[in-house]
């Protein structure tokens, strides 16, 4: 039996139930597997003092520090992040942080490796716990932690260090490897691990089914439909400028974020409130349905890993039109 510590500050929990979903279905397939033992040390980064009241920090705060997350336990430490500082010290404080942690769960689960569920923070703090347990650690390269900390003044040097160190790697995209050997990462140490897609969720719809769906978000004529946060990297203002000019084309977005108010305004601008519309963030569970509905998925991503909403759109019969960014070649 492999005893498997997974480390992952993307993970859904109470307060955020569709982040990270991708990482906990992965964690959720691994646990599964009989000859596995796993638990997750997912840690929550908030600001420090009376910052953590701020509205996006409370309810983050109020998680209990453990739990039985869909059958597998859960811990969530808190680490302190500091703001405007590019994130220089978040794996620092992150791996002090995890060592009382850790060092109360290995008389119970001796764990024999650590696996880092993205490169920054968590990969980097992967990396000096496993030299303080003697484990091997394994990381796996997502999208935004290679490009964007990747490439940040403040990290990029300890993700570089992170990846030479780990004792596996794993990349979701041949894209996303050759990008991490640009970095000056072992090649021989990194294998490539496309995302999967849960095809008994993602499929398609029957006409009847499609039509119900489309009434209840208000579309009539064909549906463009984009899911991602909203960041100024996905591109949405792209896709709704493209939009405004097919007459009779309904947008939906799917997501939430910082480019909310951004985006509204050139809704505004554009004059295309009556067929472009922010859903903001959808359950997970609400998510196949839409999907299968639209007649295409958009996407103008300035960098992806590979972009879950490009195979679960597919899985479900929906066209899609995106960016050659990241592995879209290899879809």
């Amino acid at each position: 039996m492999m005893r498997v510590l997974t480390l992952s500050t993307l993970f859904p929990d109470a307060s955020r139930p569709n982040f990270g979903v991708f990482v906990e279905r992965q964690t959720l397939g691994l646990a599964a597997h009989p000859g596995v033992d796993l638990r997750v040390v997912a840690p929550i980064g908030l600001p420090p003092g009376p910052l953590r009241l701020m509205p996006r920090s409370a309810p983050l705060a109020q998680l209990p520090l453990e739990e039985t997350w869909r059958g597998v336990g859960v811990q969530r430490p808190r680490f302190t992040t500091i703001p405007a500082t590019g994130g220089r010290w978040h794996a620092a404080a992150l791996t002090r942080a995890l060592i009382p942690v850790l060092d109360a769960v290995r008389p119970d689960f001796p764990f024999d490796v650590i696996d880092a569920s993205f490169f920054f923070p968590d990969g980097v703090a992967a990396v000096a716990l496993g030299r303080r347990y003697g484990v091997p650690v394994s990381i796996k390269a997502r999208g935004a932690d290679i490009h964007h900390w990747g490439r940040a003044a403040g990290t990029r040097a300890q993700i570089r260090r992170a990846g030479c160190a780990a004792d596996g790697l794993l990349a979701v995209s041949a894209a996303m490897r050759a990008d991490m050997i640009a970095m000056g990462m072992p090649g021989a140490r990194i294998r490539v691990h496309h995302t999967g897609v849960d095809q008994d969720r993602f499929r398609p719809i029957d006409a009847a089914a499609r039509a119900a769906e489309a009434a209840r978000i208000g579309v009539t004529g064909p549906l463009v439909l984009s899911v991602g946060a909203l960041i100024p990297r996905k591109g949405h203002d792209v896709v709704i400028d493209a939009v405004a000019r097919l007459p009779g084309v309904s947008l939906r977005i799917a997501g939430e974020g910082g480019d909310r108010a951004r985006l509204e305004a050139l809704i505004r601008t554009l004059g295309v409130g009556d067929r472009v519309r922010l859903l903001g963030s959808v359950a997970h569970e609400a998510i196949p349905r839409l999907v299968a509905t639209a007649d295409v998925m958009a996407l103008a991503s300035a960098s992806e890993g590979l972009a879950n909403a490009w195979l679960e759109a597919l899985a479900c019969g929906t066209p899609i039109v995106i960016t050659d960014a990241g592995g879209a070649g290899e879809v």
